[in-house]
Parts: C-alpha cells; sequence; structure tokens
C-alpha cells in the first residue's frame, strides 16, 4: 500500500525524489511503530488512539510540535489517497489533532545588565545622551518602538510623572515613570533645545531637527544592547520584555502590567508569567541540593 502511494506522488503529482523519501520514512516510521505494539495490526484496522499514541511516543523522545505536524501530514495523505483508491474503509488520522507549536519565550536583559548599560553612559554629548534617554523609556514605560517615535514633548507630564503614549488602533494610556527617567528626559531635552535646530515637535530627534525613525531607534538600541549582552535578538521590543519581566519579578499583578503594555487581553500578558517561571527554575535547578 505504501508503494502504491508513493508511485502516486512521484508519477501523478510530480513530487521531488526527497519528498517521496521523505513520505516513505515518515509511514515507515509509523508502521514499525503499529507493528510492534502488535503484529496483528495493519493500516486498515489502525485506529486514532494508535496514531496518538505514536505521537505521545515520538514526544518522549525529544521531537519538536514542527517535526510531529510533519509526519502527522505524510500520515493523513496517505490516508486520503487510499480512502480515494478505496484501500481502507476509514481514515483514523482524520479526528488527531497535532500538537500546538510552542512560542518561542521573549528574550529580556536581566537587570545586572540593564544597569550596567544605563550606568555606563554619562557625558552631554547629544547622540549618548539621547541614546540613553531612549533606552531608559523603553525600560522605565514598555512602550513600543511605533509608541516612542510618536511621542511629543507635550504627551511628558512632569508634574505628574505621566507619560501620553497612543497605542494600537489610536488607543491612548496613560504609563508612570520615575525620578531617574524624568532627571534623564529633563537632562535629554535641554541638550536637544541647545544643540539641535528644531524642525519637528517629536520629543526624539535626528541631529538634523526632524523625528527619529525606526530604523534609527533600532540601530541605536542594538549598537547599545550589544554592549552588555550576547542575546541574539537585540532591538526595543527586547527593552519591552525586559521591562515586563522586571514588573512581574518585582511582584507586579499581572493585570497592571498588562494596561501599562496595552495589550487587548491577558493571554497576551501571561507568555512573559512563563518567562519568569523558566527563571524560578533555573535558581531552583542551581540552589536545591537535590534538584
Amino acid at each position: 500500500m505504501i508503494e502504491e502511494f508513493l508511485d502516486y506522488l512521484q508519477y501523478e503529482k510530480n513530487r521531488s525524489q526527497l519528498t517521496v523519501q521523505s513520505y516513505a520514512d515518515d509511514l515507515k516510521s509509523f508502521e514499525a511503530y503499529f507493528k510492534n505494539l502488535d503484529n496483528q495490526l495493519s493500516w486498515e484496522s489502525v485506529d486514532s488512539d494508535v496514531i496518538r499514541d505514536w505521537m505521545e511516543s515520538m514526544m518522549d523522545k525529544g521531537n519538536n510540535a514542527t517535526s510531529i505536524n510533519r509526519r502527522l501530514s505524510a500520515l493523513r495523505s496517505f490516508y486520503r489517497f487510499a480512502l480515494s483508491r478505496h484501500l481502507v474503509e476509514k481514515d483514523p488520522s482524520r479526528m488527531v489533532k497535532g500538537p500546538k507549536k510552542s512560542k518561542p519565550l521573549p528574550q529580556f536583559l536581566k537587570e545586572s545588565e540593564i544597569n550596567e548599560l544605563l550606568d555606563r553612559q554619562t557625558g552631554d554629548i547629544y547622540k549618548e545622551v539621547r541614546a540613553r534617554t531612549i533606552i531608559l523609556t523603553f525600560y522605565e514605560t514598555g512602550i513600543r518602538l511605533a509608541e516612542l517615535i510618536g511621542l511629543n514633548d507635550e504627551a511628558v507630564d512632569f508634574s505628574s510623572h505621566q507619560l501620553k503614549v497612543l497605542g494600537k488602533r489610536n488607543k491612548q494610556r496613560i504609563i508612570p515613570f520615575g525620578e531617574e527617567l524624568e532627571q534623564a528626559l529633563r537632562n535629554y531635552m535641554d541638550i536637544r533645545n541647545r544643540d539641535i535646530e528644531r524642525h519637528s515637535e517629536a520629543l526624539f530627534l535626528t541631529k538634523d531637527g526632524e523625528r527619529m525613525n525606526r530604523n534609527k531607534v533600532r540601530y541605536e538600541v542594538k549598537k547599545n544592547l550589544s554592549k552588555v549582552c550576547t542575546l541574539k535578538e537585540r532591538t526595543p521590543h527586547v527593552l519591552r520584555h525586559t521591562f515586563a519581566t522586571a514588573m512581574l519579578n518585582h511582584n507586579a499583578g499581572l493585570e497592571s502590567v498588562k494596561k501599562l503594555l496595552g495589550h487587548e487581553s491577558l493571554s497576551t500578558t501571561e507568555i512573559y508569567t512563563h518567562t519568569t517561571f523558566e527563571q524560578l527554575k533555573r535558581v531552583y535547578k542551581n540552589a536545591h541540593p537535590r534538584a
């Protein structure tokens, strides 16, 4: 039955030899599995539970969701073909769902890394002061890149220590900030007004007095994060992740972090709880004598 299906792929569907071989490997792997379970089983008598057991055995061996779903897809294609040729009477793969792909955990800076970065930047050279202020703004408020470049001076309320941010779908939210960011913003604005001829109402300006764009901000962030960390991703979004992780690590409630980040759903924010739990597991493993 397998050979008939492989001939169909090669000669009727014109699939490459590599693809045909991949299907052959996956189908023979499943056949070997169910024959090992019970040598009386056949392609006609296999049921959905056997397929689920096969998937679980692959998970136990460390196969990821992408690999398992690819093999399940091969099995589904085989059974659709077998049904169409009346080689089997039912398709046991039809009711089987593949494993969900796990979302990668957000990358973030350690507190020691972000502290080192912010503490090392001093002086009154405009570009350096601007870079530090941008990084501190991301870290203290958790705002998105688009939200940062959209900030105007009027968005900063020093008297109440609040930042007015225009988020997705033009929804405005108010984010509090602390004394360190207040001092950084005041210092930055003083130097900016001293050194730069303004051609925009934007808070963060290029040396030509225009609003900074995404690429310029990304470049500044990547250049500075590279000084203190070896993360593969070194973007403004890493600083947003760093903000959220720091808040949860210091006992902020999930609902509060959701509002600060401007998330629509709590489930979007919950990924940071997985991040902090992974951190907790590492601490446990390193500290517990029996771990």
